[in-house]
């Protein structure tokens, strides 16, 4: 059975953590999931968005501790940094990604949810960074990431004690879009994405990369990267179609497939 599974719909393309006996633990097979995740967005043009969700009870508790206790110490880095990576092309990937939280989020699974451009929480969702309960720190982005969404003086409290961080709370904190009762989670997540894939790809792409990128550069230095990208913007054919559209009080016809 394959640790993450996979289906796609009208170009949204939904990837499901399967490992619910274990809660979603991330292990080596959940992180061959999320590369595969990235091979189909960059290989299969007519994925407009992409749902990251949870099978049962849970997104993901975090790192599979029995993953951890049969590595040695280096062999522990290695997996962390392939996880690292494998989030920081998230961050770069054409589309958007939007995770569906359901139940818990913690530890590596609070760091794969902060590393998608969205969230929707469950009301029953639970996020947290408690890995110095067991003696170790966030390593796959949990302390740059969390500190760069709600701050670094709640970043450093939540990251020194452990605590859990209910669905409201991270909705006041910033650290989540928006919070819906359980059972209605994965058809907010649906309108959202499809909302998403009506747009032109080649703006949505854009603006990804306006902020992503350009959320790490000093304010001038972004501004001057928001000018460049929207120079590529106004040259495109959707930008084309989208003033035409306007004018003709029509809507757009973008296209399908991202070049």
């Amino acid at each position: 059975m394959s640790a993450v599974v996979f289906e796609k719909s009208d170009g949204i393309l939904i990837a499901r953590l399967n490992r619910p006996n274990a809660f979603n633990a991330l292990n080596e097979e959940v992180v061959d999931g999320l590369e595969e995740l990235i091979r189909k967005v960059r290989t299969e043009k007519d994925i407009r968005a992409v749902i990251i969700t949870g099978s049962g009870r849970a997104f993901s508790a975090g790192a599979d501790i029995k993953m951890f206790l049969r590595s040695e110490t280096f062999q522990a880095r290695d997996i962390i940094e392939r996880l690292g990576r494998v989030l920081e092309e998230f961050e770069d990937l054409d589309v958007p990604i939007i995770a569906a939280i359901n139940g818990f989020a913690l530890g590596g699974g609070c760091e794969l949810a902060m590393a998608c451009d969205m969230i929707i929480a469950s009301e029953n969702a639970v996020f947290g960074q408690p890995e110095i309960n067991i003696g170790i720190i966030p390593g796959a982005g949990g302390t740059q990431r969390l500190a760069r969404l709600i701050g670094w003086k709640k970043a450093m409290e939540y990251c020194l004690t452990g605590e859990k961080i209910s669905a409201k709370e991270a909705e006041k904190l910033g650290l989540v879009n928006k919070v819906v009762k359980a059972e209605e989670l994965e058809k907010a997540a649906m309108e959202l994405a499809r909302t998403i894939a009506e747009k032109s790809p080649t703006a949505v792409m854009l603006v990804k990369q306006a902020v992503n990128r350009g959320y790490k550069m000093s304010l001038k230095d972004g501004l001057a990267y928001e000018r460049d990208l929207f120079a590529l913007a106004f040259s495109s054919e959707d930008a084309k179609e989208g003033f035409s559209a306007f004018v003709e009080k029509r809507m757009p016809n973008f296209k399908k497939k991202r070049t």
